[in-house]
């Protein structure tokens, strides 16, 4: 029972965050070190597979615009030009992820990183959020490829973990003329290749510890990631475009501020 409450919390931790510029794998990092979550028996299988059901939440709301896109290539120029601007988007974290993983994981990967980048990432999305910068661009679909270049680099900060892949995207797309609702719709096309590429990559390392002894454990993971996701998904856009982020970086300024609290009192 200890253990699906444990699965559930991590399941909804994962689907709310990993859309929201606040950090899914920072937050699932603090939790892990002041709870110990990091050592639970379903390790890396669970980790992988709620990552899943994040990745199929916004597939199934999104699949009929994909969908769209994928029969008009033949034809329109602008769908071919669109998932070429995703590609070249996607293509350094993808190099970088790749070339740089154990370095990451190995040393960047520890709290105090978590809370830090937290905090600063915070600050910079309350400081973009209330900038009036000229929105030349209010369609994601429509972006220059320049600007899907920049947007891609920009998303290669957030390898460190804290800094947040959806934040990341958001802040450079807004600063370079992007509205906050076109802003957040492109992280979220952007985070299908991402995150099945990141995913089969964390499922090639860790597909021998797959067992159908916690089955229950990693289906309540999948389920309430899905269901958590889903939510994030449906209801951001039409948020962000009336309130924008500062709620977002207020958080993340708290929850980073409390963890370097925890981690100066318990270490």
């Amino acid at each position: 029972m200890l253990d699906l409450i444990k699965a559930a919390f991590l399941g909804v931790i994962e689907g709310f965050t990993e859309f929201l510029p606040v950090s899914s794998t920072g937050h699932l990092l603090l939790i892990g070190h002041f709870l110990g979550f990091e050592d639970a028996d379903f390790g890396k299988t669970f980790v992988v597979l709620i990552q899943l059901g994040a990745i199929l939440a916004i597939l199934s709301i999104y699949f009929g615009r994909l969908w769209k896109i994928a029969m008009a290539l033949p034809y329109d120029v602008f769908a071919r030009r669109f998932v070429i601007g995703v590609l070249i988007a996607f293509l350094p974290a993808a190099l970088i992820g790749y070339l740089a993983r154990g370095f990451i994981k190995g040393t960047l990967f520890n709290p105090w990183v978590v809370c830090v980048s937290l905090i600063v990432g915070g600050f910079i999305l309350l400081w973009v959020d209330r900038q009036e910068i000229a929105q030349r661009f209010n369609d994601a679909m429509r972006y220059p490829l320049p600007m899907y270049l920049g947007i891609g680099i920009a998303q290669c900060l957030a390898m460190i973990p804290g800094v947040s892949r959806s934040g990341s995207t958001i802040v450079a797309a807004m600063l370079m003329g992007s509205d906050k609702r076109s802003a957040a719709e492109f992280s979220f096309f952007l985070a299908i290749p991402t995150m099945v590429g990141a995913f089969a990559l964390d499922l090639l390392k860790s597909y021998d510890q797959l067992s159908s002894n916690n089955i229950l454990i990693i289906a309540v993971g999948f389920v309430t990631s899905f269901v958590a996701g889903w939510f994030v998904v449906r209801s951001l856009l039409d948020y962000v475009s009336q309130h924008g982020f500062a709620v977002f970086a207020w958080w993340r300024i708290i929850v980073g501020a409390i963890g370097l609290i925890g981690l100066a009192l318990l270490g």
